[in-house]
């Protein structure tokens, strides 16, 4: 029997701010997904999640952490960041550690925007960047991308005295695509100064290319009024524990601050964090491996039909667009065992997408069943799309 409904609230009680908000949703567990479907196999492509788990050395500490599960942790996380303030040559007190890059951004926005504010950041990109200044009223303006790539130049021309933040995703969430040191060089010429630009860099340690910044060190080191965002979520492995970081200015650390909640990252991740911190050698063979399985799936996906002009840089991104409805391929898809998102026009994408991430062991055989069942899919519907792109992490 269904209980009833609880009683409501008042209607004047929720934020107006809130009645167009499209809340973000997760994909399915893929416990659900194998019950609902009768599959035995499911691959998560919907979460942008690694294939590899902790360090070893973080899973040892995880363990020592969970025997003291009765106590808070440290709010401050006063180690984390003083080993962070140490790895990148800044002050401790220009360092925040937050529950994942998503909290920092979220800070940031709470920090700053107050109703009527803009922010600007291109579009597809990372929902957080439009779905938090929406939670406050702010307006989010969106800049389409030019050739899958934040348009920098587009980006400077929206600005105006209301603008607070822009935020860059290098490389770019869904797309993988990322800006050169030579565009971003000349956006910081370019931007106003009243302007906090925030640079998401959740994919940094995956990258080696010459023509990539290290924002922290290039920018905000360098005097740019820039917030700079990493995570441990990716290679690191530690996803499920959520814990990020942020580097900028005292004041606008400061300012995080206080908005942030008092024990907002758990002692285990802390301590998973800076177990991992020093473990290079790790870091350097899941790069090597991410590379590797990059060149396995440009293989793959090209002799499914896929078109890969667009050059990225991370090996997460299935990205297939047309200008019709994508749902159908998406189930057919997911009845395959391939758990898919759907990008839809209600989140400010003129046409619908299937992105998806690898989240298999990158080896021979897996690449080709993703090659075989993928690629079936996506010849079955050609001649429902203009075309099927993909963008992949390298």
């Amino acid at each position: 029997m269904t209980p009833d409904p609880l009683a409501g609230a008042d209607p004047k009680l929720i934020r107006p701010a809130l009645a167009g908000l499209v809340a973000y949703e997760p994909g399915k567990p893929v416990e659900e997904v194998q019950r609902q479907l009768g599959l035995e196999r499911v691959v998560k492509l919907a979460s942008n999640e690694g294939p590899y788990g902790p360090f070893p050395a973080a899973l040892e500490a995880i363990e020592r952490a969970t025997l003291e599960l009765n106590r808070y942790p440290d709010g401050g996380a006063y180690r984390l960041r003083g080993a962070l303030a140490e790895r990148h040559d800044v002050r401790f007190e220009e360092v925040t550690v937050c529950a994942g890059a998503d909290a920092v951004i979220g800070y940031i926005a709470l920090a700053t925007l107050d109703p009527g504010d803009d922010i600007v950041t291109g579009w597809p990109s990372f929902a957080s960047y439009v779905i938090d200044p929406l939670k406050l009223g702010a307006n989010p303006i969106r800049v389409p991308l030019r050739a899958y790539r934040f348009d920098l130049e587009a980006i400077l021309a929206e600005i105006t005295p209301r603008t607070k933040l822009v935020f860059v995703s290098a490389p770019n969430n869904p797309t993988g695509t990322t800006t050169t040191r030579a565009e971003l060089d000349a956006y910081f010429d370019a931007v106003p100064p009243h302007v906090l630009t925030v640079i998401d860099q959740a994919y940094f340690e995956y990258i080696d290319d010459p023509d990539y910044p290290d924002a922290i060190a290039e920018y905000a080191k360098a005097g740019r009024r820039v917030l700079v965002l990493r995570t441990f979520s990716k290679i690191y492995g530690l996803a499920a524990l959520r814990v990020g970081y942020g580097i900028g200015s005292e004041d606008v650390i400061s300012s995080i601050t206080k908005v942030r909640r008092a024990f907002d990252v758990t002692s285990v991740a802390q301590e998973a964090a800076l177990a991992s911190l020093d473990d290079t050698d790790e870091i350097a063979r899941r790069r090597t491996a991410n590379r590797e399985a990059m060149a396995l799936l440009v293989a793959a996906l090209r002799d499914a039909g896929s078109d890969l002009s667009k050059p990225a840089h991370v090996l997460a991104y299935l990205y297939f667009t047309d200008e019709g409805d994508a749902r159908p391929a998406a189930a057919e898809v997911g009845e395959l065992g391939w758990e898919v998102r759907v990008t839809e026009p209600s989140h400010g994408v003129e046409e619908w997408s299937v992105v998806g991430e690898q989240h298999l062991a990158p080896t021979p055989e897996a690449i080709a069943k993703l090659r075989e069942e993928l690629g079936g899919v996506a010849k079955r519907h050609r001649g429902e799309f203009d075309g099927w792109e993909a963008s992949v992490e390298a």
